[in-house]
């Protein structure tokens, strides 16, 4: 179904370990606005669809969440590589390292776990791509604070790509649900009374 290419979608070259930014980067591996919810979001919700059309989206752009899972993930391995259980100490990783030394686990940057619990599939095709459209403008938002957090250009080239691609795909959302919607002849307005 998939073909693979084995390379990043973007370059992930961070020459200077920072476990102080890998604890904030992480809440896009497993946080509740983060890359794996999205995309198991999306590949979840592509099966109730009701045009091959939006099923294609949804499978597209779950398939490239799954990319952008594995580029935050580079970078928290970057960033953390070489790392001392002094400098995750430092960084207040010493939980996290407790944990997973310097593994790759899906948590927010609060240190949650990911749940299944961040994602929502209602099955109602409309609900669903309105939900998505939310997810992608709070990842977009996520993505804002991190380069609000973080200096160094290694780290915010990166973030500066999936952050405009939370952009692209809230686009293509809304060309879905407008397709959608007039599939099912249920063109919603949120100005007009019902």
């Amino acid at each position: 179904m998939w073909i693979y290419e084995k390379k990043l979608q973007f370059p992930v070259k961070i020459s200077k370990s920072n476990p102080r930014a890998a604890k904030i980067i992480i809440t896009q591996y497993g946080g509740p606005d983060g890359e794996l919810a999205a995309a198991i979001r999306y590949l979840s919700q592509r099966f109730t669809m009701v045009t091959d059309k939006a099923k294609g989206i949804l499978n597209d752009i779950g398939t490239e969440e799954l990319a952008h899972l594995e580029m935050v993930g580079a970078m928290v391995t970057q960033l953390t590589q070489g790392a001392s259980a002094a400098d995750m100490r430092a960084a207040g990783l010493d939980p996290y390292y407790a944990d997973h030394g310097t593994a790759i686990y899906p948590q927010s940057a609060a240190g949650i776990p990911w749940t299944a619990a961040n994602i929502q599939s209602k099955g109602d095709p409309i609900t669903d791509l309105y939900e998505n459209m939310a997810a992608e403008q709070k990842a977009r938002s996520t993505y804002e604070y991190l380069l609000d957090l973080i200096d160094d250009p290694d780290v915010r080239e990166p973030i500066k790509f999936l952050r405009q691609r939370e952009v692209v795909h809230f686009q293509r959302f809304g060309e879905c649900l407008a397709e959608v919607e007039d599939y099912l002849g249920q063109r919603r307005h949120f100005y007009k009374k019902v």
